[in-house]
């Protein structure tokens, strides 16, 4: 049996980063909608609520890891139908109360209410520019 006082020392530790600007997580940017003019919702997009299990929005190469948005129940509503001619865009979230993207290995980072869009990460190398994979 666990003690539920440890419990909530670890629960009281666990401290979460809530930002309401542009950040990174392994290959993904969250990005304030309003900072990209040239992504939008397409016009009839299917706009769904973030389901109590979430939303995986990207799984590493091979398998891997994913990177899973999450939120309370009817507080975020998530579509992939977005115009976006850069082509980065995976999604766009729309949310009321904090949404958090939670990934195995980088931990979780808290979306401050409002519009965001998640991209992957490019970076330019040698051979031109590519993804960021993680």
């Amino acid at each position: 049996m666990t003690d539920s006082l440890v419990l909530e020392q670890l629960e009281q530790a666990l401290r979460i980063p809530i930002i309401d600007g542009m950040h990174a997580q392994g290959d993904l940017l969250v990005i304030p909608a309003r900072l990209l003019d040239e992504v939008a919702p397409r016009p009839n997009a299917l706009w769904r609520y973030v389901p109590p299990g979430g939303v995986e929005v990207l799984r590493g190469p091979a398998g891997g890891n994913p990177h899973t948005l999450v939120a309370e129940p009817g507080s975020c509503r998530w579509t992939t139908e977005l115009y976006d001619p850069a082509g980065l865009a995976l999604g766009m979230f729309v949310a009321s109360t904090v949404a958090y993207l939670m990934h195995p290995e980088h931990g979780a980072t808290g979306s401050a209410p409002g519009a965001y869009v998640i991209r992957r990460q490019r970076e330019n190398s040698n051979f031109g520019a590519r993804l960021v994979a993680d």
